[in-house]
């Protein structure tokens, strides 16, 4: 599974990559607003931090605008993927741009239906958002295995990056699942890392080595 970090805080992406097991980034316009800063340049200097796929969102809803705003963004770097939503224009978009060679995004996917509809039109990544739908009591994770059924039947390139990500559990179960990428907040993944046992384990070794009164030279 590949890991992207989903944020638009530069210091939070860099400590990440430091660790070589960030694959890629995904940003959106709340994360840019959140982030008081101009969204070019932010988006340039994540892609200059991370060799991986960048995701950059359009912001216009009518295919042409989606367009004049991808030519920009594609200009950043050739590692953007261009972020459009599933709607009829985005996919349009998606299909004009994937046929150009350039990675697209389709995000805001909350059907199997929508999943279908991106891959057919070429997209990259599809974004289903599965905190998003446990909020309003459905069930984020039957269709993550929904999709990868249907990927699967008929061989979809479209890569299945599960997003809106509320805590590790959701991280490991998409895992489990097949998706392809997780994108969450820095903060998630590091909690991947913590586990009781693993802190008692180094106390432990740590306190028995103390008392050997050797060092490591």
């Amino acid at each position: 599974m590949k890991f992207f970090a989903d944020t638009a805080e530069i210091s939070e992406i860099r400590e990440l990559a430091a660790t070589g097991l960030l694959d890629g980034v995904t940003t959106n316009p709340s994360l840019i607003h959140k982030s008081g800063r101009n969204f070019l340049d932010v988006v340039k200097e994540i892609a200059s931090v991370v060799s991986g796929p960048v995701s950059a969102e359009v912001v216009a809803l009518d295919y042409d605008g989606m367009m004049r705003e991808a030519a920009v963004l594609r200009k950043i770097a050739d590692h953007i993927a261009i972020k459009v939503p599933l709607t009829p224009a985005g996919l349009k978009a998606c299909k004009a741009l994937s046929g150009d060679g350039t990675m697209v995004n389709v995000t805001l996917c909350f059907s199997s239906a929508q999943a279908l509809l991106a891959a057919k039109a070429g997209a990259t990544f599809i974004s289903p958002f599965i905190g998003r739908l446990d909020d309003i009591s459905s069930d984020g994770m039957q269709l993550i295995a929904d999709i990868r059924l249907i990927y699967d039947n008929y061989d979809y390139g479209t890569q299945i990056l599960a997003a809106s990500i509320r805590h590790p559990m959701h991280i490991v179960d998409s895992a489990k699942l097949g998706a392809d990428v997780v994108t969450a907040p820095p903060k998630i993944i590091w909690q991947l890392f913590k586990h009781p046992l693993t802190d008692l384990g180094i106390a432990s070794f740590l306190k028995d080595w103390e008392a050997t009164g050797q060092k490591i030279v």
